[in-house]
């Protein structure tokens, strides 16, 4: 990619959600809105308490051109965002979240199958959005979970690259997701979920050790944590990706981000 990518920025507002603005773009991801000490529900009689306060509420948010959401949790789409969010928000997603979200009243869903893209263009630049695999937990527990997808964004300005990020959903590590390097080589940034994510004893989301596997899988220019702290059942903080980075000699791509924090994106 090349170094025009620079005027891309993420806004971090907690939990998976961030606020994207790759060039003229400014893209939604994961809306968790949800004050500290409110629970966010799971689904099978499942809930977590918010252990974080969000940076921002739907109030706060620039006119957006769309919403990327990597599944159907209490804890990345909320009933704040399903309240709030307008009806007529295109939305990128699995297709068993858009078959809810349309109940919702929320119209301009576009399901994606794996590999399939979804494109944001205006004149001279667009952005396309690709889903790219993810497993949420292991072996059969993960058929009673939403389904859900990780996501490489491509800005393409003057039908040039300028920048490609690749967010990861929450998904385990597996060494599968190799097919996500060499469908997209060159990942810029690499914005991870972690939190090593346990009910029941059961992980959930990659842990600090499977987080730097990750890294040493897709070997992206910048890896941006996130998703590691917010509710009860993360278990496994920053801290222990970042000391697992540090043995491994990864520590220089790590970029990590505080809530209401924006950082660049760029190679």
């Amino acid at each position: 990619m090349t170094d025009s990518g620079s005027a891309s920025t993420l806004t971090f507002v907690g939990t998976a959600t961030t606020i994207l603005r790759l060039g003229g773009f400014t893209l939604l991801t994961d809306p968790n809105f949800l004050h500290r000490g409110q629970r966010a529900y799971l689904g099978w009689g499942l809930s977590s308490k918010r252990l974080t306060e969000p940076a921002m509420q739907p109030g706060d948010l620039p006119p957006l051109d769309g919403l990327v959401l990597s599944h159907l949790h209490g804890d990345h789409f909320d009933r704040v965002a399903r309240r709030s969010l307008p009806r007529d928000l295109p939305v990128v997603t699995t297709k068993q979240a858009a078959r809810r979200l349309s109940t919702w009243g929320f119209g301009s869903c576009d399901a994606l199958d794996t590999w399939q893209s979804h494109v944001f263009e205006r004149p001279g630049e667009r952005v396309r959005v690709t889903a790219v695999p993810g497993v949420h937990g292991p072996g059969p527990v993960d058929r009673l979970l939403p389904r859900v997808m990780g996501s490489v964004l491509e800005l393409e300005r003057d039908g040039e690259p300028v920048l490609r990020l690749y967010i990861t959903g929450d998904t385990l590590y597996r060494p599968w997701l190799r097919e996500v390097a060499e469908r997209f080589p060159g990942i810029d940034v690499m914005v991870a979920h972690l939190g090593g994510t346990r009910i029941a004893g059961v992980l959930l989301t990659m842990d600090g050790k499977q987080g730097a596997s990750l890294v040493e899988l897709i070997r992206p220019s910048a890896t941006v944590p996130i998703h590691h702290d917010d509710y009860g059942v993360m278990r496994s903080p920053l801290s222990d990706f970042q000391a697992e980075a540090q043995r491994r000699g990864l520590s220089s791509v790590l970029r990590p981000v505080a809530r209401g924090e924006t950082i660049a994106l760029r190679p």
